[in-house]
């Protein structure tokens, strides 16, 4: 996924709120090398309203990058690191007993916040898991039968390690599907990790992003804009169609014992959409469908397990599946 550049006017309109979703990409680049196709999904998925699922091993900078997207949008970012005694009162908040007032008072949890960076979501428990998962399908959060309603935008990015599953909580195919985007964060090219060490060397801080000069670019407002501009992207019938038969080719799939469900059909269309949006077009093309087909549909199925011990991989059975769905002209 590689935005193209668009020539657009002042911010806050629909072309300026695109040129400024734009910007992110240089603007993160300061503090992370390397990982564009990862902002690219993080800027899809607040368009669509959705949330992302992190995939990488320790130390290829998913925190940062993070961080460094909420700096780059002027918004607020809360980081929580997932345990086993981790309790969902952690998470979404509880009451608090004021001795002065005689009270209970809500002391809100960190998952009030425009960004939330869940650090290794399978290392804590089931209850925990879906008191988070709640609050990302409801964006509300509720306590003692009052409903609380989160911030806009809210977007949850939560972390898994594709090693070290010994002592982990895997979610279960029901709550993946709630994810919008899995996007896998890989390991860096050597002429990238030779950057990284050489910004290191130069003084550079991880936690000081100011220093590094990651300033805000764009803002909620140009979220709004652009949100409004990609709901009036045209989808042709036969667009719909496409989607529709890759995502019934998975059900059909001899590698696989769970498909797309129609929730992942939906995902696919909204992802597409905003693609389309941001490489500055406002209509989508079967093109827009593949680029955000592996990113979208890849959680949102199952492999049966000889497939997986043959070295199959949902990858390459939606990579499959593209080559040979009928692509409308």
């Amino acid at each position: 996924m590689d935005p193209t550049t668009d020539n657009a006017g002042p911010t806050g309109d629909q072309g300026g709120a695109r040129a400024s979703l734009e910007a992110l990409r240089a603007e993160i680049a300061k503090a992370v090398v390397g990982q564009d196709p990862a902002v690219t999904g993080l800027v899809v998925a607040l368009l669509c309203r959705g949330h992302v699922l992190l995939e990488g091993v320790p130390g290829v900078a998913k925190t940062l990058l993070v961080r460094a997207l909420a700096s780059a949008l002027e918004l607020d970012t809360k980081r929580v690191q997932f345990t086993p005694d981790l309790m969902p009162s952690d998470i979404t908040g509880s009451l608090v007993y004021d001795t002065r007032s005689s009270e209970f008072s809500f002391q809100p949890g960190p998952v009030f916040t425009n960004l939330l960076l869940a650090d290794e979501i399978n290392r804590t428990p089931p209850k925990t898991q879906s008191s988070l998962l709640e609050a990302m399908e409801e964006r509300q959060v509720t306590v003692d039968g009052t409903a609380r309603p989160l911030p806009d935008p809210f977007l949850v990015a939560a972390t898994q390690n594709p090693v070290e599953y010994e002592g982990t909580y895997p979610l279960p195919e029901a709550q993946l599907d709630r994810f919008l985007l899995k996007l896998t964060i890989p390991l860096p090219s050597r002429q990238d990790e030779i950057d990284v060490l050489t910004r290191h060397a130069d003084g550079f801080n991880p936690r000081d992003l100011k220093a590094a000069g990651v300033r805000p670019v764009a803002g909620p407002a140009d979220l709004e804009a652009a949100r409004a501009a990609v709901a009036k992207t045209t989808l042709s019938p036969e667009i719909t169609a496409y989607v529709v038969d890759i995502c019934r080719a998975t059900r059909e799939s001899p590698s696989l014992t769970l498909g797309v469900s129609p929730r992942g059909a939906t995902a696919l269309l909204s992802t597409a959409r905003a693609w389309a949006w941001l490489t500055g077009r406002d209509y989508v093309t079967p093109d827009d469908v593949k680029a955000l087909a592996l990113p979208t549909l890849r959680h949102r199925v199952q492999l049966r397990p000889e497939a997986e011990m043959e070295g199959v991989t949902a990858d390459s059975v939606i990579n499959a599946i593209l080559a040979h769905v009928p692509v409308p002209r």
